[in-house]
Protein backbone atom coordinates (compact mmCIF):
# COMPACT_ATOMS: atom_id res chain seq x y z
CA UNK A 1 0.00 0.00 0.00
CA UNK A 2 3.08 2.29 1.12
CA UNK A 3 4.41 1.64 -2.48
CA UNK A 4 1.20 2.40 -4.50
CA UNK A 5 0.73 6.05 -2.04
CA UNK A 6 4.23 7.09 -2.97
CA UNK A 7 2.81 6.15 -6.89
CA UNK A 8 0.38 8.34 -6.42
CA UNK A 9 2.10 10.71 -4.30
CA UNK A 10 4.15 11.42 -7.94
CA UNK A 11 1.54 11.73 -10.26
CA UNK A 12 0.61 14.43 -8.30
CA UNK A 13 3.13 16.12 -9.11
CA UNK A 14 3.51 15.24 -12.22
CA UNK A 15 2.74 17.44 -15.27
CA UNK A 16 -0.89 17.14 -15.89
CA UNK A 17 -0.86 20.42 -19.32
CA UNK A 18 -2.37 18.86 -22.41
CA UNK A 19 0.18 18.69 -25.47
CA UNK A 20 -1.15 21.33 -27.94
CA UNK A 21 -0.43 21.90 -31.90
CA UNK A 22 -0.04 25.74 -32.86
CA UNK A 23 -3.09 26.34 -35.45
CA UNK A 24 -1.48 27.73 -38.77
CA UNK A 25 -3.44 28.92 -41.29
CA UNK A 26 -4.04 27.11 -44.34
CA UNK A 27 -2.48 29.25 -47.38
CA UNK A 28 -4.63 30.01 -50.29
CA UNK A 29 -2.60 26.92 -52.81
CA UNK A 30 -3.12 24.02 -49.94
CA UNK A 31 -6.75 24.66 -49.74
CA UNK A 32 -6.79 24.86 -53.65
CA UNK A 33 -4.89 21.59 -53.87
CA UNK A 34 -7.11 19.68 -50.83
CA UNK A 35 -10.23 20.96 -53.06
CA UNK A 36 -8.68 19.67 -56.76
CA UNK A 37 -7.51 16.54 -54.76
CA UNK A 38 -11.13 15.79 -53.52
CA UNK A 39 -13.06 17.06 -57.04
CA UNK A 40 -11.31 15.50 -59.72
CA UNK A 41 -13.55 16.56 -62.28
CA UNK A 42 -13.07 20.13 -61.59
CA UNK A 43 -10.11 21.08 -63.30
CA UNK A 44 -10.96 19.50 -66.60
CA UNK A 45 -14.82 21.58 -66.04
CA UNK A 46 -12.74 24.62 -65.40
CA UNK A 47 -10.51 24.68 -68.05
CA UNK A 48 -13.57 23.56 -70.47
CA UNK A 49 -15.16 26.75 -69.52
CA UNK A 50 -12.34 29.00 -70.15
CA UNK A 51 -12.28 27.24 -73.61
CA UNK A 52 -15.36 28.36 -74.09
CA UNK A 53 -15.48 32.19 -73.01
CA UNK A 54 -11.86 32.60 -74.64
CA UNK A 55 -13.13 31.06 -78.15
CA UNK A 56 -16.73 33.14 -77.36
CA UNK A 57 -15.17 35.88 -77.10
CA UNK A 58 -12.80 35.59 -80.22
CA UNK A 59 -15.66 34.64 -82.38
CA UNK A 60 -18.36 36.35 -81.23
CA UNK A 61 -21.78 35.07 -80.93
CA UNK A 62 -21.89 32.34 -83.40
CA UNK A 63 -19.47 30.28 -81.21
CA UNK A 64 -22.50 30.23 -78.47
CA UNK A 65 -25.32 29.46 -81.05
CA UNK A 66 -26.94 26.46 -80.32
CA UNK A 67 -26.08 24.85 -83.50
CA UNK A 68 -22.53 25.04 -82.76
CA UNK A 69 -22.30 23.41 -79.51
CA UNK A 70 -24.43 20.70 -80.09
CA UNK A 71 -22.40 19.91 -83.59
CA UNK A 72 -19.57 19.82 -80.60
CA UNK A 73 -21.40 16.89 -78.88
CA UNK A 74 -22.53 15.08 -82.17
CA UNK A 75 -18.81 14.76 -82.71
CA UNK A 76 -16.88 14.26 -79.75
CA UNK A 77 -19.86 10.89 -79.26
CA UNK A 78 -18.05 8.22 -80.22
CA UNK A 79 -14.62 9.38 -78.60
CA UNK A 80 -16.39 10.10 -75.37
CA UNK A 81 -18.14 6.76 -75.31
CA UNK A 82 -14.19 5.40 -76.01
CA UNK A 83 -12.57 7.51 -73.26
CA UNK A 84 -15.46 6.06 -70.65
CA UNK A 85 -14.41 2.38 -71.26
CA UNK A 86 -10.62 3.79 -71.36
CA UNK A 87 -11.08 5.28 -67.76
CA UNK A 88 -12.50 1.97 -66.44
CA UNK A 89 -8.96 0.56 -67.68
CA UNK A 90 -6.70 3.46 -66.40
CA UNK A 91 -8.50 3.68 -63.31
CA UNK A 92 -6.81 0.07 -62.61
CA UNK A 93 -3.00 1.09 -63.53
CA UNK A 94 -3.77 -0.06 -66.96
CA UNK A 95 -3.90 0.89 -70.38
CA UNK A 96 -5.83 -0.44 -73.43
CA UNK A 97 -4.52 0.46 -76.95
CA UNK A 98 -6.38 -1.60 -78.46
CA UNK A 99 -9.85 0.07 -77.93
CA UNK A 100 -10.02 1.35 -81.21
CA UNK A 101 -9.72 -1.61 -83.04
CA UNK A 102 -11.95 -3.15 -81.00
CA UNK A 103 -14.95 -0.95 -81.86
CA UNK A 104 -13.69 -0.95 -85.47
CA UNK A 105 -14.03 -5.03 -85.80
CA UNK A 106 -17.10 -5.09 -84.01
CA UNK A 107 -18.59 -2.65 -86.52
CA UNK A 108 -17.56 -4.37 -89.23
CA UNK A 109 -19.37 -7.86 -87.65
CA UNK A 110 -22.51 -6.06 -87.28
CA UNK A 111 -22.81 -5.26 -90.43
CA UNK A 112 -21.64 -8.13 -92.27
CA UNK A 113 -23.72 -10.26 -89.92
CA UNK A 114 -26.86 -7.64 -90.68
CA UNK A 115 -25.95 -7.37 -94.11
CA UNK A 116 -23.95 -9.57 -95.78
CA UNK A 117 -25.25 -12.78 -94.15
CA UNK A 118 -28.67 -11.43 -94.26
CA UNK A 119 -29.57 -12.28 -90.45
CA UNK A 120 -31.82 -10.17 -88.68
CA UNK A 121 -30.20 -6.73 -86.62
CA UNK A 122 -30.67 -7.46 -83.00
CA UNK A 123 -28.83 -10.35 -83.62
CA UNK A 124 -26.02 -8.54 -85.38
CA UNK A 125 -26.05 -6.04 -83.20
CA UNK A 126 -25.15 -9.21 -80.08
CA UNK A 127 -22.78 -10.64 -82.14
CA UNK A 128 -20.34 -7.55 -82.22
CA UNK A 129 -21.11 -6.75 -78.39
CA UNK A 130 -19.99 -10.63 -78.09
CA UNK A 131 -16.96 -9.97 -80.47
CA UNK A 132 -16.03 -6.46 -78.26
CA UNK A 133 -16.53 -8.43 -75.07
CA UNK A 134 -14.47 -11.93 -75.94
CA UNK A 135 -11.71 -8.91 -77.08
CA UNK A 136 -11.84 -7.12 -73.91
CA UNK A 137 -11.55 -10.96 -72.00
CA UNK A 138 -8.92 -12.03 -73.86
CA UNK A 139 -6.72 -8.39 -72.51
CA UNK A 140 -8.02 -8.97 -69.27
CA UNK A 141 -7.11 -12.62 -69.06
CA UNK A 142 -3.29 -11.82 -69.99
CA UNK A 143 -3.03 -8.90 -67.59
CA UNK A 144 -4.64 -10.57 -64.90
CA UNK A 145 -4.12 -14.05 -64.79
CA UNK A 146 -0.92 -14.28 -66.71
CA UNK A 147 0.56 -11.31 -65.32
CA UNK A 148 1.96 -9.39 -68.51
CA UNK A 149 1.96 -5.69 -68.69
CA UNK A 150 -1.14 -3.92 -70.15
CA UNK A 151 0.48 -1.96 -72.51
CA UNK A 152 2.24 -4.79 -73.32
CA UNK A 153 -0.52 -7.26 -73.83
CA UNK A 154 -2.81 -4.84 -75.85
CA UNK A 155 -0.28 -3.37 -77.97
CA UNK A 156 -0.17 -7.36 -79.25
CA UNK A 157 -3.85 -7.42 -79.76
CA UNK A 158 -4.07 -4.54 -81.12
CA UNK A 159 -1.97 -5.96 -83.87
CA UNK A 160 -3.76 -8.95 -84.00
CA UNK A 161 -7.23 -7.29 -83.70
CA UNK A 162 -6.32 -4.97 -86.69
CA UNK A 163 -4.96 -7.89 -88.88
CA UNK A 164 -7.93 -9.97 -88.00
CA UNK A 165 -10.22 -6.98 -89.27
CA UNK A 166 -9.08 -6.96 -92.91
CA UNK A 167 -8.36 -10.42 -93.17
CA UNK A 168 -12.32 -11.42 -92.31
CA UNK A 169 -13.92 -8.51 -94.39
CA UNK A 170 -11.28 -8.04 -97.17
CA UNK A 171 -11.37 -4.97 -96.45
CA UNK A 172 -14.43 -4.05 -98.09
CA UNK A 173 -16.80 -1.24 -97.29
CA UNK A 174 -20.44 -1.73 -96.88
CA UNK A 175 -22.02 1.30 -98.27
CA UNK A 176 -24.88 3.61 -96.06
CA UNK A 177 -27.41 2.70 -98.58
CA UNK A 178 -26.96 -0.85 -97.79
CA UNK A 179 -27.11 -0.36 -94.11
CA UNK A 180 -30.04 1.48 -94.56
CA UNK A 181 -31.83 -0.79 -97.07
CA UNK A 182 -31.31 -4.29 -95.09
CA UNK A 183 -29.89 -3.28 -91.55
CA UNK A 184 -31.92 0.24 -90.57
CA UNK A 185 -31.37 -0.73 -86.44
CA UNK A 186 -27.65 -0.32 -87.59
CA UNK A 187 -27.97 3.53 -88.01
CA UNK A 188 -30.56 3.81 -84.62
CA UNK A 189 -27.83 6.38 -83.16
CA UNK A 190 -27.95 8.39 -85.89
CA UNK A 191 -31.99 9.81 -85.34
CA UNK A 192 -31.95 13.28 -83.89
CA UNK A 193 -34.46 15.46 -82.45
CA UNK A 194 -35.08 19.09 -81.31
CA UNK A 195 -34.69 20.30 -78.24
CA UNK A 196 -36.02 24.04 -78.36
CA UNK A 197 -33.45 25.09 -80.95
CA UNK A 198 -30.52 22.68 -80.24
CA UNK A 199 -30.03 19.27 -82.57
CA UNK A 200 -29.21 16.54 -80.21
CA UNK A 201 -28.70 12.61 -81.64
CA UNK A 202 -29.45 9.42 -79.78
CA UNK A 203 -25.76 8.93 -79.92
CA UNK A 204 -25.41 11.98 -78.11
CA UNK A 205 -27.96 10.86 -75.50
CA UNK A 206 -26.39 7.45 -75.21
CA UNK A 207 -22.54 9.08 -74.73
CA UNK A 208 -23.92 11.22 -71.62
CA UNK A 209 -26.64 8.73 -70.10
CA UNK A 210 -23.19 5.67 -70.23
CA UNK A 211 -20.95 8.29 -68.30
CA UNK A 212 -23.74 8.49 -65.79
CA UNK A 213 -24.02 5.27 -65.29
CA UNK A 214 -20.60 4.61 -64.80
CA UNK A 215 -20.21 7.24 -62.67
CA UNK A 216 -23.03 5.86 -60.85
CA UNK A 217 -21.40 2.14 -60.21
CA UNK A 218 -17.90 3.92 -59.47
CA UNK A 219 -18.57 6.02 -56.64
CA UNK A 220 -21.94 4.13 -55.63
CA UNK A 221 -21.47 0.45 -55.35
CA UNK A 222 -18.50 -1.82 -53.64
CA UNK A 223 -17.60 -2.95 -57.16
CA UNK A 224 -16.97 0.48 -58.55
CA UNK A 225 -14.64 1.14 -54.43
CA UNK A 226 -12.67 -1.84 -55.85
CA UNK A 227 -11.66 -0.85 -58.92
CA UNK A 228 -10.44 2.90 -57.77
CA UNK A 229 -8.79 0.30 -55.01
CA UNK A 230 -7.20 -2.31 -57.34
CA UNK A 231 -5.65 0.91 -59.39
CA UNK A 232 -4.16 2.37 -56.15
CA UNK A 233 -2.68 -0.18 -54.36
CA UNK A 234 -3.27 -4.35 -55.90
CA UNK A 235 -1.30 -5.53 -52.96
CA UNK A 236 -3.20 -3.62 -50.23
CA UNK A 237 -6.74 -4.57 -51.91
CA UNK A 238 -5.62 -8.55 -52.15
CA UNK A 239 -4.85 -7.92 -48.56
CA UNK A 240 -7.90 -6.58 -47.55
CA UNK A 241 -9.60 -9.52 -49.50
CA UNK A 242 -10.41 -7.90 -53.20
CA UNK A 243 -10.32 -10.57 -55.56
CA UNK A 244 -8.24 -8.15 -57.67
CA UNK A 245 -8.00 -10.59 -60.96
CA UNK A 246 -11.46 -10.04 -61.26
CA UNK A 247 -11.66 -6.40 -61.01
CA UNK A 248 -8.99 -6.83 -63.58
CA UNK A 249 -10.82 -9.54 -65.84
CA UNK A 250 -14.14 -7.98 -65.71
CA UNK A 251 -12.61 -4.39 -65.76
CA UNK A 252 -10.90 -5.24 -69.43
CA UNK A 253 -14.23 -7.35 -70.69
CA UNK A 254 -16.91 -4.29 -70.17
CA UNK A 255 -14.03 -1.85 -71.58
CA UNK A 256 -14.54 -4.10 -74.24
CA UNK A 257 -18.29 -4.21 -74.14
CA UNK A 258 -18.26 -0.72 -74.31
CA UNK A 259 -15.91 -0.41 -77.44
CA UNK A 260 -18.17 -2.59 -79.48
CA UNK A 261 -21.29 -0.33 -78.24
CA UNK A 262 -19.22 2.65 -79.70
CA UNK A 263 -18.99 0.82 -82.82
CA UNK A 264 -22.80 0.33 -83.08
CA UNK A 265 -22.71 4.42 -82.38
CA UNK A 266 -20.18 5.09 -84.80
CA UNK A 267 -22.56 3.55 -87.30
CA UNK A 268 -25.03 5.93 -86.74
CA UNK A 269 -22.48 8.56 -87.42
CA UNK A 270 -20.45 7.79 -90.11
CA UNK A 271 -23.57 5.75 -92.15
CA UNK A 272 -20.68 3.23 -94.10
CA UNK A 273 -19.11 0.49 -92.20
CA UNK A 274 -15.30 0.50 -93.57
CA UNK A 275 -12.61 -1.60 -92.49
CA UNK A 276 -10.05 0.66 -93.13
CA UNK A 277 -11.28 3.21 -90.11
CA UNK A 278 -8.69 0.57 -88.19
CA UNK A 279 -5.71 3.14 -88.65
CA UNK A 280 -8.14 6.41 -87.55
CA UNK A 281 -6.22 7.52 -84.18
CA UNK A 282 -9.85 6.28 -82.54
CA UNK A 283 -7.69 5.23 -79.32
CA UNK A 284 -5.22 8.04 -79.13
CA UNK A 285 -8.34 10.60 -79.11
CA UNK A 286 -10.09 8.31 -76.16
CA UNK A 287 -6.79 8.63 -74.33
CA UNK A 288 -6.28 12.15 -74.52
CA UNK A 289 -10.02 13.04 -73.64
CA UNK A 290 -9.13 10.52 -70.24
CA UNK A 291 -5.82 11.96 -69.69
CA UNK A 292 -7.33 15.42 -70.21
CA UNK A 293 -10.15 14.82 -68.43
CA UNK A 294 -8.17 14.17 -65.10
CA UNK A 295 -7.88 9.96 -64.63
CA UNK A 296 -4.13 9.65 -63.00
CA UNK A 297 -2.16 7.30 -65.26
CA UNK A 298 -1.11 5.86 -61.93
CA UNK A 299 -4.35 4.30 -61.05
CA UNK A 300 -6.88 4.94 -58.47
CA UNK A 301 -7.86 8.74 -58.79
CA UNK A 302 -10.16 10.61 -61.62
CA UNK A 303 -13.75 10.96 -61.82
CA UNK A 304 -15.47 9.68 -65.62
CA UNK A 305 -17.09 13.37 -65.51
CA UNK A 306 -13.99 14.51 -66.15
CA UNK A 307 -13.38 12.40 -69.13
CA UNK A 308 -16.45 14.17 -70.49
CA UNK A 309 -15.14 17.16 -69.93
CA UNK A 310 -12.01 16.13 -71.36
CA UNK A 311 -13.93 15.02 -74.60
CA UNK A 312 -15.81 17.96 -74.80
CA UNK A 313 -12.56 20.33 -74.08
CA UNK A 314 -10.94 18.69 -77.30
CA UNK A 315 -14.15 18.79 -79.17
CA UNK A 316 -14.12 23.16 -78.46
CA UNK A 317 -10.38 23.72 -78.93
CA UNK A 318 -11.07 21.99 -82.49
CA UNK A 319 -14.31 23.77 -83.19
CA UNK A 320 -12.78 27.23 -82.63
CA UNK A 321 -9.90 26.52 -84.40
CA UNK A 322 -11.88 25.59 -87.16
CA UNK A 323 -14.79 28.81 -86.72
CA UNK A 324 -11.12 31.04 -86.46
CA UNK A 325 -9.55 29.36 -89.57
CA UNK A 326 -6.42 28.76 -88.49
CA UNK A 327 -4.15 26.09 -89.66
CA UNK A 328 -5.18 22.60 -87.98
CA UNK A 329 -1.74 21.41 -86.69
CA UNK A 330 -2.39 24.10 -84.04
CA UNK A 331 -4.82 21.75 -82.53
CA UNK A 332 -2.68 19.22 -82.32
CA UNK A 333 -0.02 21.53 -81.16
CA UNK A 334 -2.73 22.50 -78.10
CA UNK A 335 -3.55 19.19 -77.64
CA UNK A 336 -0.01 17.86 -76.50
CA UNK A 337 0.30 21.04 -74.31
CA UNK A 338 -3.08 20.12 -72.52
CA UNK A 339 -1.64 16.39 -72.04
CA UNK A 340 1.52 17.41 -70.17
CA UNK A 341 -0.31 20.46 -68.49
CA UNK A 342 -3.07 17.53 -66.85
CA UNK A 343 -0.42 15.19 -65.80
CA UNK A 344 1.91 17.89 -64.16
CA UNK A 345 -1.17 18.98 -62.41
CA UNK A 346 -2.00 15.76 -61.47
CA UNK A 347 1.49 14.81 -59.83
CA UNK A 348 1.09 18.16 -58.20
CA UNK A 349 -2.34 17.17 -56.85
CA UNK A 350 -1.27 13.97 -55.87
CA UNK A 351 1.32 15.77 -53.28
CA UNK A 352 -1.38 16.74 -51.18
CA UNK A 353 -1.06 16.70 -47.84
CA UNK A 354 -3.72 14.66 -46.38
Amino acid sequence: MTGAQEFERVLDGSDKSVASFEHQDVSLIKRAQHFLHSTPAAVPLIVLVLAIVIFGIAIGGRFFSSYTLTLILQQIAIVGILGAAQTLVILTAGIDLSIGVIMVISAVIMGNVAVTYGIPTPIAVAAGLLVGGLCGLLNGFLVAFMKLPPFIVTLGTWNIVMATNFIYSANETIRDADVDEQAPLLHLFAASFKLGSAVLTLGVIAMVLLVLLLWYVLNHTAWGRHVYAVGDDPEASKLSGIQTKQVLLAVYTISGIIAAFAAWVSIGRNGSISPSSAVTDYNLQAITATVIGGISLFGGRGSILGTLFGAMIVGVVSMGLNMLGADPQWKVLLTGVLIIAAVAIDQWIRKVSV
